[in-house]
């Protein structure tokens, strides 16, 4: 029988599950998106409305920073059934779970209608969407990346992570259409709404596709190799424990690989917004249409980042994001500095093209890491506990720096520790363009009297 691994799907049959992952995904990441830019401009008066408009704006940022702790969580619950259950469940799940939320954040009373009740409730709904988030990213690059051919595993399993700046590109537009065609106190009263109430429209648009696809077959088969071993008297171990005894170099690879990526994404797109109109005053249609047309290009440049990494290789084109990203902090700044709409677009479109460089590769770089039977476990666990000290505290990190400093150097170096954390990390790391991943690698409990048989 033929590895997986080397019979890609029918023509027809990938481009089909790159769109039930691409389309989930990008509908999970407006849904976590739109939470994000709500916090930079109108969840500060909403929801905390007696706070100092900056402290306002660091309390909203801590709301969106309490997704992030919940994606761990996800990661562990989604991960483990994940590799015992299929990718597609739980990525049916993650879906239904994510878009709940966001329409129900559109429901929400505010602080003026409930009082302290209020920021609770904003709370409680931002960690649904973080445990969603957590379980949803590992499932949907798995997906693809299992079924597609091995050669171009980088250009295909790049797609679900357009998802990321397409998701950011449809909350952004979203957003500045309403401030567009709504006063202020229109917005804030009711306009905020629209967008989080859409969501519920998109999730089923999304279901619709993603209820559409097979399952991976790499993964039937490993289950079938795992069903006919516990036939045979040997059980498997749980996947996290697989993943922490056979691959915790990986997940620690994967975490430092996610540092310059994740807080480098939030900077550029969530906190400059707060940076474009309180320190450069620009207003808050400039700086929106800039992550706009920013994101616009990100989207387009990651699948030609995944096509270098399947011809050059993940690590070279990761570590040419991060050394980037760190270089372009300080005249990233300084063009937003200006205030002017032009160099604004530049400095968020050239740390964005950058920051696919890192993007684009991690997607198979990080499936390539683990085996099938604990893949779904290993990809999101070194995933998304990176985003608990990288992506939450990011854009709280740096609004704090901004007010305690009243200068963008801070929040530069902070980037660039971040990057060189992730220069070594990755420096450090094996290449795996070329990994099979039909190889389960599943570790076994031995049936008495037997010996575990070397991987």
């Amino acid at each position: 029988m033929s590895s997986p691994a080397s019979s890609p799907p029918a023509p027809s049959s990938l481009p089909r599950i790159v769109a039930a992952s691409l389309i989930g995904t990008t509908i999970e990441w407006y849904d976590f998106f739109l939470y994000g830019s709500a916090a930079a401009l109108v969840f500060n008066k909403l929801f905390f409305p007696d706070s100092d408009p900056l402290v306002g704006t660091l309390l909203s940022f801590l709301t969106y920073a309490v997704g992030f702790a919940a994606r761990p969580l996800g990661a562990l619950v989604f991960g483990h059934y994940g590799d015992r259950l299929g990718r597609k469940r739980l990525l049916v799940l993650s879906l239904l779970l994510m878009g709940g939320a966001t329409f129900a954040i559109g429901l929400l009373p505010t602080h003026a209608t409930v009082g302290a009740a209020a920021p609770v409730l904003l709370t409680l709904l931002r960690l649904v969407q973080g445990f969603a988030l957590g379980g949803e990213w590992g499932g949907a690059v798995l997906l693809v990346s299992e079924h597609g051919d091995a050669r171009r595993r980088g250009f295909w399993a790049s797609w679900p992570q357009t998802g990321a700046p397409a998701g950011q590109l449809l909350a952004t537009g979203v957003l500045s259409l309403l401030t567009t065609v709504l006063s202020d106190d229109a917005f804030a009263s009711w306009g905020w709404r629209i967008p989080f109430l859409l969501s519920g429209v998109l999730v089923v648009v999304g279901l619709w596709i993603r209820l559409s696809v097979d399952e991976s077959p790499v993964f039937r088969e490993a289950l079938a190799r795992s069903e006919a071993r516990r036939s045979a008297g040997r059980a498997e171990q749980p996947p996290l424990v697989s993943v922490l005894r056979h691959h915790w170099r990986d997940v620690l690879v994967a975490m430092g690989a996610r540092m310059a990526e994740n807080i480098s994404y939030y900077v550029i797109t969530a906190f400059v917004l707060v940076y474009a109109t309180t320190s450069a005053g620009v207003s808050k249609q400039t700086a929106l249409n800039a992550v706009l047309i920013g994101s616009a290009v990100h989207f387009a440049v990651i699948p030609a980042w995944g096509a270098l990494s399947d011809r050059v290789g993940r690590r070279p084109v990761y570590l040419l994001g991060a050394a980037g990203i760190g270089l372009w902090m300080f005249p990233f700044f300084a063009l937003a500095d200006t205030g002017r709409f032009g160099y604004l677009v530049l400095a968020v479109t050239v740390g964005l093209v950058l920051h696919g460089a890192m993007y684009a590769p991690q997607a198979a770089f990080f499936a390539e890491m683990f085996a099938t039977r604990m893949r779904y476990s290993g990809a999101s666990v070194g995933a998304q506990f990176a985003s608990v000290a990288a992506g939450a505290p990011a854009p709280l990190v740096a609004t704090a720096l901004l007010a305690d400093y009243d200068s963008s150097t801070p929040i530069a170096l902070y980037v660039i520790a971040a990057s060189v954390l992730t220069l070594i990390a990755v420096g450090v790391a094996k290449e795996t363009r070329r990994r099979d991943l039909a190889d389960d690698g599943a570790a076994t409990v031995p049936a008495r009297g037997e010996d575990v048989p070397a991987r």
